[in-house]
């Protein structure tokens, strides 16, 4: 019996003394553990880091496609509605043709007045009134044609040579203004209909409303996004058209003070030339 208890008592010890050591085992490989799961976590989100700075960095650098200025003006076109945006813009063409007509006439209708007086005077000095008028015959420009009916009636006074180039004159006015009304109507067309394409759209949203008996963005922005583009359209066509109709009257204004300069300037030239062939 006295074994029996040694041998107990030394089973018992043991337990006890290898007690803590699992204890310790156990709390070490949960440590382990943890730390196994916390690593794994970091990793996890350094990963997750990772993936979002790459798209960030490839969403930097992927080209964005801009669209082109014709492109942007088609789709705003088709957004403010053909009907209203097809007159506007048949309003520019046919305004635009008119004005560069008349500029380019306006351009060539310019003449050196005082060459073409230097050249009458040495003409008249030298072969009389004929060579004078084919002078003015082979020069372009409204001066020269005044100058052509001037010369033509010489022998019957200049009293009558004064009357035939102020009546001239307002012809060779005329010409020049030729088309300046279109442009004009075209001016005030194409803001006009642009207001009508806006009241038409405001229309259109407000049958919306009703239709839906709500009050929503997105029922209302069709229709004024049409109103505020065909507006838009008309009055950009009339500032453009504005411009080259001032540009055109500048241009009139210029001529007819030259043709009634060089009027003033002939008389003076046929009274001289009249005074010589007296003396």
């Amino acid at each position: 019996m006295k074994r029996v208890f040694t041998s107990l008592m030394l089973i018992c010890a043991l337990s006890f003394s290898a007690a803590p050591y699992t204890f310790a085992q156990d709390d070490a490989a949960t440590e382990q553990v943890e730390a196994t799961t916390d690593s794994t976590a970091m990793e996890e989100a350094a990963t997750e880091e990772t993936t979002t700075a790459v798209a960030e960095i490839t969403e930097e650098e992927a080209p964005v496609e801009e669209k082109t200025f014709h492109q942007v003006l088609k789709e705003k076109f088709i957004e403010g509605g053909w009907e209203f945006m097809g007159i506007v813009l048949i309003c520019l063409i046919l305004g635009l043709a008119i004005a560069i007509e008349r500029i380019i006439t306006l351009s060539l209708s310019t003449t050196n007045t005082k060459k073409l007086l230097k050249n009458v005077e040495d003409a008249l000095a030298s072969g009389g009134v004929d060579a004078a008028i084919e002078v003015c015959k082979t020069t372009r420009g409204p001066v020269a044609s005044i100058f052509t009916q001037g010369l033509m009636r010489a022998h019957e006074g200049i009293d009558i040579v004064e009357k035939s180039v102020v009546s001239y004159g307002s012809v060779e006015m005329a010409k020049l203004e030729r088309g300046l009304v279109w442009i004009s109507l075209f001016i005030a067309l194409a803001p006009m209909l642009g207001f009508m394409g806006t009241v038409i759209g405001m229309i259109g949203a407000f049958d919306a409303i009703e239709a839906a008996g709500d009050i929503s963005p997105s029922l209302v922005a069709g229709g004024i996004k049409v109103a505020l583009l065909t507006t838009v359209a008309g009055l950009i066509v009339a500032v453009i058209l504005q411009i080259c109709y001032n540009y055109c009257v500048s241009s009139i204004d210029s001529i007819v003070l030259e043709m009634e300069e060089a009027s003033v300037s002939l008389v003076d030239l046929l009274v001289k030339h009249n005074l010589s062939t007296q003396k």
